[in-house]
């Protein structure tokens, strides 16, 4: 049985520590000053910035071999835990590994003060406002492809990748979750689910502290919407992970995985600080999948 790798700070011990990871981040890369170069599309690991809220915005953006600033290509934004940053998030999922063999854009942002403002924690920026003018610009500027845009995280950055999924009405098409959850008083109300579909993917620790957090928060997000289990593939990987799919009536789909021996880990990464190499699948190959899958439909 696995520990719970995150080391809980300060922070963490006042508020529900969904959104937290493990040690002080490493400083980002400085923002350049607003007299930087343009952009210039082009394959290629990119450190750029975005002005929103009257601050300036950091985020590398990969961009694999095969892209063609001409032709819509798929973009998935990444999100890390509290406090990261988006170096470490990219150096712990291996999402440029699988954009090279997929061919999608991939952005991580830094959240400010090593957090985004999602459920529970952490900070006050406008992320959703934020995460909303980052794909718009990756949408005019790069050719992100708008009926192909999805977000993914995991801890705060899951919980903030299900604000987005309610609050950024329909601009994402679907969402990987992992050690994250729908929980805290913003998802109170009834009536505080996306409008239009996203399809969720999560994937839950059993001995993660906060497990039966984050499966009631998916019982809850299914009841509302009134999705309907469905038969699923059979979960895949070691013995003690569990798959239940569920289908809902605005077209959305829902897809949990339960690792019985996992704690607040990203499954299947194999180096930084929440990464489970042992866990039983790979978490990264299983989202893409799943966002492949799902293109945000026909209004």
């Amino acid at each position: 049985m696995r520990r719970m790798v995150a080391v809980l700070t300060g922070l963490c011990l006042i508020v529900l520590a969904a959104g937290c990871g493990a040690t002080a981040p490493t400083p980002a890369t400085p923002a350049p000053s607003s007299s930087a170069p343009p952009e210039r599309p082009a394959p290629g690991e990119h450190r750029l910035t975005l002005r929103h809220g009257g601050a300036e915005r950091g985020y590398l953006l990969y961009a694999p071999p095969g892209y063609d600033p001409g032709r819509p290509t798929p973009l998935v934004v990444a999100l890390h835990f509290y406090p990261g940053t988006g170096s470490g998030m990219r150096e712990m999922v291996g999402l440029d590994a699988k954009a090279d063999r997929e061919n999608f854009l991939v952005a991580y942002p830094d959240g400010p003060g090593g957090g985004f403002n999602a459920l529970i924690c952490c900070g006050t920026a406008d992320d959703v406002g934020f995460l909303t003018a980052l794909t718009g610009h990756l949408t005019k500027t790069w050719g992100a492809d708008p009926d192909r845009v999805y977000l993914t995280g995991i801890s705060n950055g899951g919980d903030m990748s299900f604000r987005a999924a309610v609050e950024a009405d329909g601009l994402f098409a679907a969402i990987g979750v992992v050690s994250g959850g729908y929980s805290g008083p913003r998802t109170t109300p009834e009536d505080y689910v996306p409008k239009r579909p996203v399809s969720v993917i999560t994937f839950i620790g059993g001995q993660d502290r906060y497990a039966e957090v984050f499966a009631e928060g998916m019982r809850t997000w299914q009841r509302r919407l009134g999705c309907r289990a469905t038969p699923g593939a059979p979960a895949r990987g070691a013995p003690g992970i569990g798959r239940a799919d569920a289908r809902c009536p605005d077209g959305s789909d829902v897809t949990v995985y339960t690792l019985a021996d996992m704690g607040h880990s990203w499954p299947g990464a194999r180096t930084g600080q929440l990464a489970d190499p042992d866990a039983g699948l790979p978490a990264t190959d299983l989202i893409w999948d799943f966002f492949a899958a799902h293109p945000r439909p026909a209004a």
